[in-house]
């Protein structure tokens, strides 16, 4: 004999779920992006911070003299004076290979400041690198989002 009832779902069941999954989704998607954020954030804080003791060094193997606006010495080999060459007196660097990508905004730049610490003038419309007060070595993350008055 054959029984009257289908094994299958109900669109009521069906719907449930779907509610549910869209519940899930809704709650879980925005967890990604905020990591991702992060991610960049702290990846772009490490370069910061690799870029600050390359510059340190820099100042600390050249008695205390500082790379230049563009931070150009920090990836050729110098002589004692910060002058680039490949003779045997260059016996400095380099320190990077390049210069680290600001990873917010995927920017190498260096643009060179007057200000220490930078105000929000100092910063640049979109896609900045890095700040660089050539005068006291200093370097900042050049980001919008930073610096607001």
């Amino acid at each position: 004999m054959k029984s009257k009832f289908r094994s299958a779902f109900t669109l009521v069941e069906i719907l449930i779920v779907v509610v549910i999954m869209a519940i899930l989704a809704a709650t879980i998607i925005p967890q990604f992006t905020d990591s991702a954020t992060d991610a960049k954030k702290g990846t772009a804080v490490f370069n910061l911070s690799t870029l600050r003791g390359q510059i340190e060094t820099y100042k600390s193997n050249h008695d205390g003299l500082k790379p230049s606006a563009t931070l150009i010495e920090l990836t050729q080999q110098t002589n004692k004076a910060g002058a680039a060459g490949t003779t045997t007196a260059h016996i400095y660097g380099p320190y990077l290979r390049e210069i680290p990508e600001n990873a917010i905004t995927k920017s190498q730049t260096v643009k060179a400041i007057m200000n220490n610490p930078p105000t929000a003038a100092d910063v640049s419309a979109s896609n900045g690198g890095w700040l660089y007060h050539a005068a006291t070595g200093n370097v900042w993350l050049d980001d919008a989002t930073l610096y607001t008055e």
